[in-house]
C-alpha cells in the first residue's frame, strides 16, 4: 500500500517536472520551485479595517477561540499567514462570516498595491468576481472611492455581492458585461484587470486534472487577455492608470499581452514599489523580442513569496 502511494506521488511529481520544464531557464532556483509544488499553499487572511478598530483584540480572540497560529506579514499591512489551525478553512470561522477577516492569498494584494487606490477616485475592476481585489480596494480607501465591479457571469457576481455585504462595503456598484465589451464613455481614473488565465502560479502536485482542463478546456487565453487589456486602456482617462495581472508564469499571457498593448495604444509602463520579492519582467522569450520597458513589470514566483505566483504590470495611458 505504501509503495503504491509513493509510486503515485513520484508519478505526479514527474508530471510537474515535465510540465514546467519549458520554464526551466526562466524560473529562479528551479529545483527549489519544484520542491515547493509538493507543499500546500499557505492560507492568509486580512483584517477588515472597515469593521475592526482593535486588531490586537481580534487576533487574541482568534488564538484563544480556535487555537489559530499565525504570523504577521510585516511588509503588507493587516495581512497574516496561518501557520496552524484546527479548522481546515478560514471560511468556517464565525469571524469570517461576520466580515471581520477576509481570506485571500497574499499575492492577490499586489495588483491593488500597484494600483494605489485613493478615496473619491472612480475605479473599475473589470474582471472582479469573486471580489477579493474589489474588497481590498474598498478597505484601502476606507470605503470612500467609487468602485465599479464588473464580471460577465451573474453567478460569480452573486458571490461577489455576498462578499461585499459580509465585509460591510458600500462604495461598490456591480455590472454584468463581457469585459471586452464594457461600455465606453465613462472616464475612469484607474482600472484593474485581473484576467482569466492558465493559473500556473496556483498549481500543486496532485492537480494534474486541473492543469489539463486549463490547457485544453479554455480557448485561446492570450487572445482574450489582449482584448480585455485593450478595453481597459480605452476605458481609462488620459493620464489614468491600468494594472494588468495574472496568476500564471506563461510569458504569452504576461509580457506578450502587455507588449501587444504597447504596439496598439499610446501607453507607458510604470515602476512601482513591491513589498514582496520579485523578478523583473522579460524582454525576450523564445525568439520574440518585447519592448524594453517590460523589464519594469514584475514576476512573483510561488517559492519566493510563499503564496500564489503572480505577474503584475502597471501602465499609464498617455493620450
Amino acid at each position: 500500500m505504501e509503495k503504491n502511494r509513493l509510486k503515485g506521488f513520484q508519478q505526479k511529481s514527474s508530471f510537474f517536472e515535465g510540465y514546467f520544464s519549458k520554464y526551466k531557464d526562466l524560473i529562479p532556483e528551479y529545483d527549489k520551485f519544484l520542491e515547493y509544488l509538493k507543499t500546500p499553499l499557505p492560507q492568509y487572511f486580512r483584517i477588515n479595517n472597515l469593521k475592526v478598530l482593535d486588531s490586537n483584540h481580534l487576533l487574541e480572540l482568534l488564538k484563544n477561540k480556535y487555537g489559530l497560529i499565525f504570523e504577521e506579514v510585516k511588509k503588507v499591512p493587516l495581512f497574516y499567514k496561518v501557520i496552524d489551525s484546527k479548522e481546515p478553512s478560514l471560511g468556517n470561522l464565525e469571524e469570517y462570516g461576520l466580515g471581520l477577516i477576509h481570506s485571500m492569498t497574499l499575492t492577490s494584494s499586489l495588483p491593488v498595491i500597484a494600483l494605489d487606490p485613493k478615496p473619491e477616485e472612480l475605479i473599475l475592476d473589470l474582471c472582479a468576481a469573486p471580489g477579493g481585489k474589489t474588497g481590498l480596494i474598498a478597505m484601502l480607501t476606507e470605503d470612500k472611492a467609487v468602485v465599479v465591479a464588473n464580471d460577465k457571469r451573474i453567478d460569480r457576481l452573486t458571490a461577489l455581492v455576498a462578499n461585499l455585504k459580509r465585509l460591510g462595503i458600500t462604495c461598490v456598484v456591480t455590472t454584468c458585461y463581457r469585459g471586452e465589451l464594457f461600455p465606453l464613455g465613462i472616464p475612469f481614473q484607474k482600472v484593474i484587470v485581473d484576467v482569466p488565465c492558465s493559473g500556473e502560479g496556483r498549481y500543486r502536485v496532485g492537480m494534474e486534472g486541473e492543469i489539463l482542463y486549463q490547457k485544453f478546456g479554455r480557448a485561446n487565453l492570450p487572445s482574450i487577455q489582449k482584448g480585455l487589456l485593450v478595453r481597459a486602456f480605452d476605458l481609462v482617462q488620459p493620464g489614468g492608470i491600468i494594472v494588468y495581472s495574472t496568476c500564471t508564469i506563461n510569458p504569452e499571457e504576461n509580457e506578450a499581452v502587455v507588449d501587444y498593448l504597447l504596439r496598439k495604444r499610446q501607453a507607458e509602463i510604470l515602476d512601482w514599489d513591491s513589498p514582496l520579492p520579485y523578478r523583473t519582467g522579460l524582454t525576450e522569450w523564445e525568439g520574440k523580442t518585447f519592448h524594453p520597458s517590460l523589464k519594469l513589470t514584475k514576476r512573483f514566483y510561488t517559492h519566493e513569496v510563499e503564496a500564489v505566483g503572480f505577474y503584475v504590470a502597471k501602465i499609464k495611458r498617455l493620450i
